[in-house]
């Protein structure tokens, strides 16, 4: 019975918003309620626990979010993200344009948000097929594999940073992790699956041809990869300090600049500055381009706050330890349980954000009970959330419109890619497990 409830919440929340394209935030909170009812909760209670679920997700990732969709908002404005590429793609040359996609796309796509890096970078990827009459798909691939991975794998973007707090997670072992399994996902699903797309050969819509900024107007190549990966290194840094320090001798200033909202906070006032002040930038326009990231994540947040919802009446409800007892039982390991629950979700709904979400609230209680590695279960749900992608995921169309392609040539390329990443993905985790343990 417990199961058949949790697949009746499921399926109503695939229906919702899948079929009758409800609001995602408002479905989350109609399958919490429907879901408190049929788990026997008491009436009066269920309300409680979805307000404490939304403040209990929004209060640790609030600031994590917004902050990280300002700075992505100030790399765009400021022509970093395409003086980094300009620097690659010289460097790199014709022959290896791929490999420099990709790892334009990897850098910048740490502190962008998918959509927001898709919208910035495909510009990027045009003015090249246009400037060297190559494949756009072959191009287009490579850079968008990298920003994939980033978007399901790695802090601070929203997915992953909701799986750390959920899973209690440490950052900056997550994010040490997702870099190495990063390298290896990206290499296979971006520049190696490219070289089997050279025939797929398209002409993108003129209407997205770029429009670049002067080369005198961008920032210096030093000052946009130091913003750029700013958050990166604090948080690699802060890791390597806390692995050092014994518990009881952990350093007061090293615990606060790797809270992760404090570190996205020290982050986004240095690219104020970097990126800002320092080029002539006025606060007044700075706080423009900030009050307009927010516009593009605010969905992002309810979303998340929704999933949290549904996640707190499984845990007030009693059903996480329920289904943390019962998934003991079975023989697959946690990691691939975890991976595998976020797959089915993520191909029955599309979204990659709420697959990995609704998957933690599942997941969770086996954590604890199994004691896996939680920054591996950030990175096997993660990936799990990317697999097969189709034509319920915003990402598809996305990837198909831009790139004036057929379904079915969208399926042979983008759906495949993004399966590959969730494979190797969970290759990746299992191979640290096992090498961990």
């Amino acid at each position: 019975m417990l199961f058949l409830t949790i697949a009746l919440c499921i399926l109503v929340l695939v229906l919702l918003i899948s079929w009758l394209k409800c609001n995602t935030f408002i479905a989350f909170i109609i399958v919490s309620l429907l879901g408190g009812l049929l788990l026997g909760m008491p009436m009066e209670k269920i309300p409680a626990s979805i307000q404490k679920g939304v403040g209990d997700t929004l209060g640790s990732l609030l600031m994590v979010i917004l902050f990280g969709a300002m700075i992505g908002k100030l790399v765009a404005d400021s022509g970093a993200a395409q003086k980094i590429s300009d620097v690659l793609l010289r460097s790199f040359g014709e022959k290896r344009i791929t490999w420099a996609l990709v790892l334009t796309g990897f850098i910048v796509g740490i502190p962008l948000f998918y959509n927001v890096g898709f919208v910035l970078l495909v510009p990027l990827i045009f003015s090249i097929v246009y400037r060297l009459k190559l494949p756009a798909v072959y191009v287009g691939i490579p850079m968008l594999a990298a920003l994939s991975v980033t978007h399901g794998l790695l802090p601070p973007h929203p997915s992953p940073a909701a799986l750390v707090n959920q899973f209690h997670a440490d950052m900056g072992k997550t994010l040490l992790y997702g870099i190495v399994i990063a390298i290896p996902t990206i290499i296979v699903a971006g520049p190696l699956f490219a070289t089997t797309l050279k025939k797929m050969d398209v002409e993108p819509l003129q209407t997205f041809k770029p429009k670049q900024l002067e080369a005198s107007l961008l920032p210096g190549f030093m000052n946009s990869i130091v913003t750029c990966l700013l958050p990166v290194f604090i948080l690699l840094l802060t890791t390597y300090f806390n692995l050092k320090a014994s518990p009881s001798s952990k350093n007061a200033l090293i615990q606060f600049i790797s809270d992760p909202s404090m570190l996205m906070f020290i982050s986004m006032v240095y690219a104020t500055f970097a990126l800002g002040i320092s080029r002539g930038r006025t606060i007044a326009s700075i706080m423009d381009i900030y009050a307009d990231s927010i516009k593009d994540v605010l969905m992002i947040i309810l979303i998340v706050s929704g999933a949290g919802a549904l996640k707190q009446v499984y845990v007030d409800s009693g059903v996480s330890t329920q289904l943390g007892d019962a998934f003991n039982q079975l023989q697959l390991p946690p990691l691939l349980l975890g991976w595998l629950i976020s797959a089915i979700i993520r191909i029955a709904m599309g979204s990659a954000t709420v697959a990995g979400l609704t998957t933690a609230g599942i997941i969770a209680p086996v954590v604890a009970a199994t004691n896996t590695d939680p920054s591996l279960m950030v990175l096997a749900v993660g990936s799990g959330s990317l697999m097969l992608s189709h034509v319920n995921d915003s990402g598809f169309w996305l990837f198909k419109e831009y790139f004036n392609l057929s379904i079915k040539q969208t399926m042979k390329s983008w759906t495949i890619m993004e399966t590959i990443v969730s494979v190797m993905g969970l290759i990746g985790v299992l191979t640290i497990n096992y090498l961990i343990t």
